[in-house]
C-alpha cells in the first residue's frame, strides 16, 4: 500500500507516524513545500519573546530524524501542484532543483493547513509588516527585533496569536499597540468576559484600539504610519499582521474536491473527502460542530493531532473510528491573565438560533483562607430547560486551564449542568475549594432552571429603565459608602427581612452585590416574601463595572517616555522570604492600600518589616511615594500576575517622620474649573517653571475639566455619569468665568482681551506647561467619582494618587490651592 501525505506539522506528521506504527510494510511519502515538517506552531510567539530560549526546541522532529525513525520518505521543499484522481497520481514540484515529476498513490492525505489573511490595504506589502504562521516567519520577526531593537510595534488583530505576540513583545520592552476592528479582543468570547482583558490592558499600560480598522500603511522614515478608520494615526517601528487565517484549499479545489460554506474541505465522519481514496485533516477541513451540527472550522493543534491518529487507523483497518468534531477549546496567556473558551458563547448560540441561559461565577483559584488565592470569572451557557451544557469561558490569573478542561470534558460528552455539580475534582486548600467554581456554576444554573432567581446580564442592568426599577445594593454600609450606583438603595443582606417595607412591590427589583452571592441570597428572601420581579446581577458589581467601562485604552507612546522596568534583583527577591508582618491589601482601591499601611505600620517595631500584598494598580507608585514622605524604607517591590508586593522597613525612632529639605519647588492643587482661576494656576506654574523651578499641578474634582482633550474618543458610560459629564465643561475651551460670565459672553470678552494684550490663550499655556516639563497629575479617585477616563485627558497628564502629590508637596516651599 502506497500513501502520499501532502503537508506536515500536526495533521500530516501525526498521520504519517501512526501509519508506520500500524503498517510497517507500507510505502509512505510526505511532501512538504517548506523546510520543516514538524514544529511547535503554538510556541512561536514565546521564542520571539525570549521565553523559549533555543530555536531547536521548536522543532519537534527534523526531516532527517522523522524519516529515519519511521522509515518515511520525507521530501521537503516539495509541493504537490495537481491531483489526478482518476489515475490516482499527483504532480510534484521541487523548489530547490526546479524538477517536476509524478507519483502514483493508493491513498492520498491532504493536510494543507491554513494561510494568513492579507486584505488589500494600501501599503500592506511594506517590509516592516510581518505575519506569523511558520518557523520562517518567526525567524524574520526574531531577526528584526534582535538586530534593530525596535521601541514600538503595532499588532493588527486581537485573536489568540495577536494577543500572544503583544504579550511577548511587551515582555521584551517594546511599546505595543493592539488594533482590533471588532469591539472586543478574542471575538469568540462574550463581551463581558473579554472586558476583563480590556481592563487588564490598562493595568499593563498597553495601548488598545477597539472598533477601529486599519485603512492604510504609510512609510515614515524608518517607521510605519498606520491610519485608522477613526482618523487616528499611529506610528511604530514595525507591524505584526494577525487578522486571522483561512483554510488553504487551492489544491483540493483544483482537483474537484468539495469545499463547504466555511471555506474548508468537506470530510465525513471517517475524514474522507468527496473523492474516493482522498482524505483530509487539520486546519483545512470543515466538519459539523458537535453542539450545533452546523459546519465549523477548528484552527487548533489538538484536533489536528487526534484526526491524524483516527485517519491512519481507518485507512489501514477500514472505517472503524468516527471523528466526533471539535468544540473549539482554546486558551491564551494575555500578559498576567489567562483567558479560555470551550464550546459556544452566548452570541454564538444566538447566531445559531439555539435557546440558552447563562450564569457568571466569581470565585477564587483555591480556598480563600489559603494564601495566594486569586479571583477568576467563570461563565457557563446551557439549555434553559434540559440543562445541556453548551459552553464555558474563564478569565483569571491561576487555575483557568483546570476549570476549562473540566468544562470541555462535560461539553464534549454531551453532558449537562447537573454533571458539573457532580464533577469530582482534586481538592486540597492550595489547589481548589471543596466546592469548586465549576461545581458552583452547576448549582447556579440549576437555580436558574428551577426559577429560584432570575439572572441579569451587566448590559441589561446598565440599560435599565430607572422609573420602573428599584435598585437594591445588599452589601455592607461601608462598602456602599466606598462605591455604589447613584440610584441604588442600600439594605444589607442580613437586614433584608427587617426592611421589607422599604422595597416596592410594584417595580422590578434589581439586586447587586460584589460578586453575585449575597445578591442571590437576597433574591431568595424576597421571592419567598411575595416579591415576584426579582433579578440578581450576574457576576456582581465587579463584572458589571468592567463591562460598561471604556473598553479601549487609546494611549499614545512618546519616544522620550520609553522606560523599561527592571526586574527585582536577586537581593531584593530574597527579602520576600523574610518573616515579617503580613499585610493583605488586596481588593482595596486608592487610598485604601495607603490607609492600610498607615494603620499597620504601628503594629511593628522600628527596624522590623512588613510585607504588603495589593492588587490596586496605582499602589506600585504610591507605596514608594508614601515611604519617601513618611521616612520608612522601601526595601523591595515587584509586580507579577496582578499582584503588587512590597517590603517596607519601619524607620528608627530618631528618624520620626522624614522632613525633606524644602527647596524652591512649587505645588498647586487645581480644584476649580473656572476660566479665570485656571488661567491664574497656569500663569503661576509656567512662571515658576521658567525660573527653573520644579512644578507639580494636582488636578482634582472640577479641576479635571481643565485638562480634558478637545477631541475625545468615544467612551461608554453609565447613564448617571453621562448626565453628570454633560453638565460639565468638555475642555479648557469651554470654561466659564467665576464672575460676570453672562451666559458665556464674559469668557469670550476675557479671551479677546488676552489676545489684544498678547497673553497666551489657556490652551497654549497648557501646551507650554507640558513643554517645560511641569508634572501634571490627575487624581485617580476624583476621576473615578467624576466618571472621567484616562482617554479623555491630555496625553502629557499623569494619573496618580494622594501619595504622589504629598511627596511633591513635602519638597516644596509654595503650595497653592486654586
Amino acid at each position: 500500500m502506497k500513501y502520499i501525505i501532502v503537508g506536515g506539522v500536526a495533521g500530516g506528521a501525526t498521520t504519517a507516524a501512526r501509519l508506520r506504527r500500524v503498517d510497517e510494510e507500507a510505502e509512505i511519502i510526505m511532501c512538504e513545500k517548506g523546510p520543516h515538517i514538524s514544529y511547535a506552531n503554538c510556541g512561536l510567539p514565546y521564542y520571539i519573546g525570549g521565553v523559549i530560549k533555543e530555536r531547536d526546541k521548536l522543532l519537534v522532529q527534523t526531516p532527517e530524524s522523522f524519516g529515519s525513525r519511521f522509515n518515511i520518505d520525507v521530501r521537503i521543499h516539495t509541493e504537490v501542484k495537481d491531483i489526478d484522481a482518476t489515475n490516482k497520481k499527483v504532480k510534484i514540484y521541487n523548489s530547490r532543483t526546479g524538477e517536476t515529476y509524478y507519483e502514483t498513490y493508493n491513498k492520498l492525505v491532504l493536510s494543507p493547513g491554513a494561510s494568513p489573511m492579507r486584505p488589500p490595504i494600501p501599503g500592506i506589502d511594506s517590509p516592516n509588516i510581518f505575519t506569523l504562521r511558520n518557523v520562517q516567519d518567526t525567524d524574520r520577526i526574531k531577526a528584526f527585533v534582535d538586530d534593530n531593537e525596535p521601541h514600538s510595534a503595532i499588532v493588527i488583530g486581537a485573536g489568540f496569536i495577536g494577543l500572544e505576540m503583544a504579550e511577548n513583545l511587551h515582555r521584551r520592552g517594546v511599546k505595543v499597540t493592539v488594533v482590533e476592528a471588532a469591539e472586543q479582543v478574542m471575538n469568540m468570547m462574550d463581551p463581558e468576559m473579554a472586558a476583563q482583558l480590556h481592563q487588564h490592558f490598562k493595568e499593563m499600560e498597553v495601548a488598545l484600539y477597539l472598533d477601529d480598522a486599519v485603512k492604510e500603511f504609510t512609510p515614515d522614515g524608518h517607521q510605519l504610519k498606520v491610519s485608522l478608520g477613526s482618523g487616528k494615526k499611529l506610528k511604530a517601528d514595525f507591524v505584526i499582521l494577525s487578522i486571522g487565517v483561512k483554510p488553504d484549499t487551492r489544491l483540493a479545489q483544483k482537483a474537484g474536491i468539495e469545499t463547504g460554506e466555511r471555506g474548508g474541505i468537506i470530510v465525513n465522519e471517517y475524514l474522507e473527502t468527496s473523492v474516493k481514496d482522498i482524505y483530509a485533516v487539520g486546519d483545512g477541513i470543515e466538519f459539523p460542530h458537535p453542539v450545533t451540527g452546523k459546519p465549523s472550522l477548528a484552527f487548533l493543534a489538538g484536533p489536528a493531532n487526534k484526526q491524524g491518529r483516527i485517519l491512519a487507523d481507518n485507512m489501514v483497518y477500514g472505517n472503524l473510528r468516527k471523528y466526533q468534531g471539535s468544540i473549539g477549546t482554546a486558551i491564551a496567556k494575555v500578559f498576567d491573565k489567562t483567558a479560555g473558551i470551550t464550546g459556544l458563547s452566548d452570541k454564538a448560540l444566538e447566531a445559531a438560533g439555539l435557546p440558552y441561559q447563562s450564569t457568571i461565577v466569581n470565585a477564587g483559584s483555591h480556598a480563600g483562607y489559603y494564601p495566594g488565592a486569586m479571583q477568576m470569572v467563570l461563565k457557563v451557557s446551557f439549555h434553559p430547560e434540559t440543562g445541556r451544557l453548551y459552553g464555558g469561558q474563564v478569565v483569571g490569573y491561576k487555575g483557568v486551564d483546570k476549570r476549562l478542561d473540566m468544562l470541555a470534558a462535560v461539553i464534549k460528552k454531551g453532558g449537562d449542568i447537573y454533571d458539573l455539580q457532580e464533577l469530582e475534582h482534586a481538592y486540597a486548600p492550595p489547589f481548589s475549594s471543596a466546592k469548586d467554581p465549576v461545581n458552583q456554576a452547576g448549582f447556579n444554573a440549576e437555580n436558574i432552571i428551577k426559577g429560584l432567581f432570575k439572572p441579569l446580564s451587566p448590559y441589561k442592568f446598565h440599560s435599565r429603565e430607572k422609573e420602573n426599577t428599584f435598585v437594591l445594593d445588599v452589601r455592607t454600609p461601608e462598602e456602599f459608602q466606598l462605591d455604589h450606583l447613584d440610584d441604588a438603595t442600600n439594605i444589607e443582606v442580613d437586614s433584608i427581612r427587617d426592611n421589607l417595607d422599604r422595597i416596592p412591590k410594584d417595580k422590578k427589583i434589581y439586586i447587586y452585590c460584589g460578586v453575585g452571592l449575597r445578591g442571590y441570597v437576597a433574591a431568595r428572601i424576597l421571592r419567598q416574601k411575595g416579591f415576584n420581579e426579582v433579578y440578581n446581577l450576574s457576576g456582581g458589581l465587579k463584572v458589571c463595572k468592567d463591562a460598561i467601562a471604556e473598553q479601549s485604552n487609546r494611549i499614545s507612546y512618546h519616544e522620550e517616555l520609553y522606560v523599561h522596568e527592571s526586574e527585582p534583583t536577586e537581593h531584593a527577591k530574597n527579602h520576600f522570604n523574610v518573616k515579617t508582618l503580613e499585610v493583605d491589601a488586596c481588593g482595596l482601591q486608592c487610598p485604601g492600600p495607603i490607609l492600610k499601611l498607615k494603620e499597620d505600620i504601628a503594629k511593628i517595631q522600628p527596624g522590623e518589616r512588613m510585607r504588603v500584598l495589593a492588587t490596586d494598580a496605582g499602589f506600585y507608585k504610591d507605596v514608594e511615594s508614601w515611604c519617601n514622605v513618611t521616612g520608612n524604607r522601601l526595601v523591595a517591590r515587584s509586580r507579577e500576575n496582578g499582584e503588587i508586593r512590597a517590603i517596607i522597613e519601619k524607620a528608627q525612632p530618631t528618624e520620626g517622620v522624614k522632613v525633606m529639605n524644602q527647596g524652591g519647588n512649587k505645588t498647586l492643587i487645581v480644584f476649580s474649573d473656572d476660566l479665570d482661576k485656571a488661567l491664574a494656576s497656569f500663569v503661576i506654574a509656567n512662571g515658576a517653571a521658567s525660573m527653573g523651578k520644579k512644578v507639580t499641578m494636582f488636578f482634582t474634582f472640577w479641576g479635571l475639566n481643565v485638562i480634558k482633550k478637545q477631541e475625545k474618543p468615544r467612551v461608554k458610560k453609565e447613564f448617571t455619569v453621562s448626565m453628570l459629564n454633560k453638565l460639565m465643561p468638555t475642555s479648557a475651551k469651554k470654561l466659564k468665568l467665576s464672575n460676570m460670565n453672562m451666559g458665556g459672553i464674559g469668557s469670550k470678552m476675557m479671551r479677546q482681551r488676552m489676545k489684544a494684550k498678547n497673553v497666551d490663550a489657556l490652551e497654549r499655556m497648557i501646551d507650554k506647561a507640558a513643554e517645560m516639563g511641569i508634572n501634571m497629575i490627575a487624581c485617580q479617585m476624583s476621576m473615578d467619582i467624576m466618571g472621567v477616563t484616562k482617554e479623555e485627558l491630555l496625553d502629557p497628564v499623569n494619573i496618580g494618587g494622594v501619595a504622589n502629590y504629598l511627596e511633591e508637596a513635602e519638597q516644596s516651599n509654595v503650595n497653592l490651592f486654586v
